[in-house]
């Protein structure tokens, strides 16, 4: 309990220095908390408010909101005017301006160059991101040694890689998972790598398939052991780790919120490569919130 509670310490203050990658603007007397897109004579400054994306050009001391507000089944384009007024010294194709966060980074990009002859820019060819989430639940443990199926409680760590640019429904997760003892359950740490495929993939939103596929397991256990000379019969608690495939499969979800996400997950719920405790059926659920780094 004392090592898990270490590591939410030291998610809340990375979670806390990460609020720190953001800036406060005022804009038309509003606080709003914003990332920086593209930084240079004209920024583009943009965040997910309200689940919408919001985006903003900043000018000196001036910062407007773009709009393209939605009338009768057609856009009306504001943002176009507002970008016209500011980028009137540039001789810039505004015709084929977007209103996504590529499409105004590429239009934000060609007025600071044509601008200011020191500006410069790469585009990435990926865009890694972090996250490290905190989360607890039940599980009756079906993949250890749990004769009378009980639950008891777990907890851990997830650490997650993902590609914000090409492989947006893709991840890598290590996660670290502590189940306690309760009952006829016996206390267990796993160390796992997992890949998440995200099918449903939205600002707001992400459901994804959890694929376990190499997994570290130490665990507590006990053992009858029967001594033939006197016939008698004892207990006895042995402990140890190994290396296992299971190729486990579960569900989840990641509902944003805040600077992170709130995250579901039911583990485990089918195994290829290891063998339930007396044929019970799962029952293994998380929740907890994840931090983006």
């Amino acid at each position: 309990m004392k090592t898990l509670l270490s590591f939410t310490i030291v998610a809340l203050f990375l979670f806390v220095t990460t609020l720190n990658a953001q800036q406060e603007y005022t804009v038309d007397g509003k606080q709003y908390s914003l990332n920086t897109e593209i930084e240079g004579p004209l920024t583009l400054l943009w965040n997910v408010i309200n689940e919408e994306y919001r985006y903003f050009l900043k000018k000196g001391n001036t910062i407007e909101e773009l709009k393209n507000t939605k009338i009768d089944g057609k856009y009306q384009e504001e943002f176009k005017e507002v970008l016209r007024n500011q980028t009137s010294d540039a001789s810039i194709d505004l015709s084929k301006a977007k209103f996504t966060r590529p499409g105004l980074s590429k239009f934000f990009v060609s007025y600071n160059k044509a601008t200011d002859p020191n500006f410069t820019h790469e585009d990435s060819s990926i865009k890694i991101q972090l996250r490290l989430g905190v989360f607890a639940g039940i599980s009756n443990n079906v993949y250890s040694n749990n004769p009378e199926n009980d639950l008891a409680p777990v907890g851990g760590l997830d650490f997650e890689v993902l590609d914000g640019v090409k492989l947006k429904r893709h991840s890598v997760v290590i996660r670290f998972r502590q189940a306690f003892e309760h009952g006829e359950t016996k206390s267990s740490s796993q160390l796992s790598m997992n890949y998440r495929f995200k099918f449903v993939k939205s600002p707001k939103l992400d459901v994804f398939i959890n694929t376990k596929f190499v997994a570290w397991t130490y665990s507590k256990r006990e053992l009858l052991v029967t001594n033939n000379d006197t016939n008698t019969t004892t207990i006895v608690e042995k402990s140890g780790g190994n290396f296992n495939a299971p190729a486990a499969f579960g569900l989840g979800a990641d509902y944003a919120l805040g600077n992170g996400f709130i995250t579901f997950q039911y583990n485990d719920i089918v195994a290829l490569g290891v063998s339930s405790q007396d044929d019970n059926f799962p029952v293994d659920f998380t929740l907890g919130y994840k931090f983006n780094l």
